[in-house]
């Protein structure tokens, strides 16, 4: 029993401990999110396994220009024929027995230029792997983001439905008070207690949706996405503004152009390599060793080989190969194109989403004090006996969205300028 009640203790004391170091953690900052998701496994990772396998064909492709040396050993026996011991029986061979040690060094001439246009498909290839790889990472972070913006935004709304739903009960207790009294009707207390239920349930659907952003942001790192993330909260943080003068046609830096240029250069490529063999391609053979009917030293030799093939006709199976790489890259280049117009347009939708999310911030931030202006002559007036409790109703609901316009306005300007870093190719 004993034995049993320190085993509990113990485990409460590392949940304790746990606890008490998450916290008095320090909240994680946009950059640390980043970090985290860039450090789990990922979209990331699976770029950065195929820019290493792009490199490993590079090597390949260089190796095809050296000496590729081997060794080689053998014995070959051949049966005498019937009645005659110093005649073998296949004619092929050179004798009875033949031993065989030689060192091999090959050599291929590039004289088609296959090997260069491997050695072009190869680079090309690295090239689109580490612009696949900056495009997987751009947008990791820009879910990122998206997501950190989401759960602060979520939050926020969740403190303004309860300072909603706190200011909708003091006036349920007030209209109450009031028609007990004598003072008020119960169409205001009604009023009253239908804004709470409405705002209750607003408050609901706000903590449900904290909830959601943070499984969602959590989720980019961990399993664990449960626990609530502490955040720094960047909405009472001074606002960077607008760039007042943006480069020209910073969208041309963008990823995905030089991935098509190299998805382009890697067919023109293939095109070059398939029309190669229509060329002659040479080789160097060079050998050293034993290849005698005896095992012994003294017999050791050396021999070199050229070897020279040029195709003759292939009933245009080259010159159509050729052509469809060729076209290959007509299209991509097409795309290309396409894609620089579309870049060009979400670049300029991005500068005007956010010059105009910027304004509504102050907007919002003046609609924030008229409303709250509002309510409090409503709730005077309706002291004093002057004024309805629908037009409490109404101010309140009025202060709960301009608030939730306020700090909606905030996220939508730190996503559009994300946005815009995406669409400058930064």
């Amino acid at each position: 029993m004993r034995k049993c009640m320190q085993v509990v203790a113990a485990v409460v004391a590392l949940a304790a401990s746990a606890a008490g170091q998450a916290a008095s953690s320090p909240p994680l900052t946009l950059d640390e999110c980043i970090r985290l998701a860039e450090g789990a496994q990922s979209n990331v990772s699976i770029a950065r396994q195929q820019a290493e396998i792009a490199r490993y064909g590079l090597t390949q492709a260089r190796a095809g220009f050296l000496p590729q040396v081997h060794f080689g050993g053998g014995f070959t026996y051949n049966s005498p024929l019937a009645g005659s011991p110093d005649s073998f029986s296949f004619v092929a061979l050179n004798g009875l027995r033949e031993y065989s040690s030689l060192f091999s060094t090959a050599l291929e001439l590039d004289t088609s230029g296959r090997l260069r246009a491997g050695l072009a498909r190869a680079r090309a290839d690295q090239d689109a792997a580490a612009a696949g790889l900056r495009i997987n990472q751009r947008e990791l972070r820009r879910a990122v983001t998206a997501g950190y913006y989401r759960l602060l935004l979520a939050r926020r709304l969740i403190g303004v439905s309860d300072d909603a739903l706190a200011e909708a009960r003091s006036f349920e207790k007030r209209t109450q008070l009031l028609f007990d009294n004598g003072e008020a009707a119960q169409a205001d207390v009604v009023k009253a207690k239908a804004q709470v239920a409405f705002l209750d349930q607003a408050l609901n659907a706000a903590r449900l949706e904290s909830d959601l952003a943070n499984h969602a942001l959590a989720a980019f790192w961990t399993t664990s996405a449960r626990a609530p993330l502490a955040v720094v909260d960047v909405f009472d943080q001074p606002l960077l503004p607008p760039e007042t003068t943006p480069a020209p046609s910073p969208y041309t830096s963008r990823p995905e152009l030089k991935l098509l240029d190299a998805e382009k250069r890697g067919l023109l490529a293939d095109a070059r390599r398939a029309q190669a063999e229509l060329f002659p391609q040479a080789s160097v053979v060079f050998q050293y060793g034993i290849d005698s009917l005896r095992p012994h030293l003294a017999d050791r030799g050396y021999a070199a080989f050229v070897n020279v093939g040029l195709p003759v006709f292939d009933w245009l199976r080259i010159h159509s190969q050729t052509r469809q790489f060729e076209l290959r890259a007509q299209q991509v280049e097409t795309e290309r194109t396409m894609a620089e117009r579309a870049f060009s347009k979400e670049y300029q939708d991005a500068l005007a989403r956010v010059e105009q999310f910027y304004s509504q911030i102050s907007l919002a931030r003046e609609q924030v004090k008229l409303s709250e202006e509002n309510l409090r002559l409503a709730r005077l007036r309706y002291d004093g006996g002057e004024g309805l409790a629908l037009d409490v109703v109404s101010a309140q609901n009025q202060l709960a969205q301009a608030r939730a316009n306020y700090y909606t306005a905030l996220a939508s300007y730190q996503n559009g300028r994300a946005d815009l870093e995406v669409a400058s190719g930064r």
